[in-house]
């Protein structure tokens, strides 16, 4: 199957530039096959200039569908070495089709308030239906991933796997799914079938959260999950915040050393 990449530049909805969010796009590229990673960049470079910054819109073409996204890159990335990578699914509020909507929901804000922490590519898809789980769209990740791969220098060891409440369960679930693709996963008031996730993560280096006082995911889905690993032998790190509900993601995200547990995983 053959996946072809745009990117756009685009007038933001309000929401995302309340944000103050920026996004730029290059012109659309030619899916002229290379022999080889490097060389396909070098001729995407020589196409398109100097890569773009900060959070650009993506397409991509699955089957007979295209996807938007949004790819987050540092401002200092450059080719002179490997970049960690972040994969971040988000929660029921933001599925839809513009792209756009969850940038503006958690990691989303952390990588704008304080950039200087968080010297990762992120990949930002969008689920389009609510109804939808993550691991459905496995195939479409993948396919972000890999063409993520061919347009910017990822460093294969160190790719990482994030969500929120619908993302949580989807880091979970894609996390147990592919245990030997992430160097480690960070769920967020996540939930799904303890027994289903044990064995194939008891491995992982894992830090999850939760607000003590959800009423939408309650507090004991990541507890039994979390005590489901450490019986299978591994050693999962659970935070709960007092008093917080749904919105665990926001403390999460700003969690001292969050970025700096990521780096120091490697696979």
């Amino acid at each position: 199957m053959r996946f072809r990449m745009r990117d756009y530049a685009c007038t933001l909805p309000m929401i995302v530039a309340a944000c103050g969010l920026l996004l730029a796009g290059r012109p659309s590229l030619a899916a002229t096959p290379a022999p080889g990673a490097a060389a396909k960049r070098a001729a995407v470079r020589a196409e398109a200039g100097d890569l773009q910054k900060g959070f650009l819109l993506k397409t991509i073409r699955h089957g007979d569908k295209e996807y938007r996204y949004v790819l987050y890159v540092p401002a200092d990335y450059d080719e002179s070495k490997s970049w960690p990578t972040i994969l971040f699914l988000h929660g029921a509020g933001e599925c839809g089709s513009d792209g756009l909507a969850p940038v503006a929901v958690g990691i989303g804000p952390a990588l704008m308030l304080h950039s200087e922490q968080w010297p990762f590519l992120v990949i930002i898809p969008q689920k389009p239906e609510r109804r939808d789980a993550w691991e459905q769209h496995d195939a479409l990740l993948m396919a972000m991933l890999d063409e993520t791969k061919a347009h910017y220098k990822v460093d294969a060891s160190r790719l990482y796997l994030t969500g929120l409440s619908q993302g949580g369960h989807g880091a979970w679930a894609l996390g147990a799914k592919h245990p030997d693709l992430w160097a480690a996963i960070a769920p967020i008031c996540g939930y799904g079938k303890p027994e289903e996730f044990a064995a194939p993560l008891k491995a992982m280096p894992i830090w999850c959260f939760h607000g003590e006082a959800d009423p939408v995911v309650p507090v004991k889905q990541s507890q039994e999950i979390v005590a489901a690993i450490k019986a299978a032998g591994g050693s999962p790190e659970l935070t709960t915040y007092p008093g917080v509900e749904h919105n665990s993601w926001d403390k999460a995200y700003q969690e001292a050393g969050l970025a700096d547990w990521f780096l120091k995983h490697k696979r």
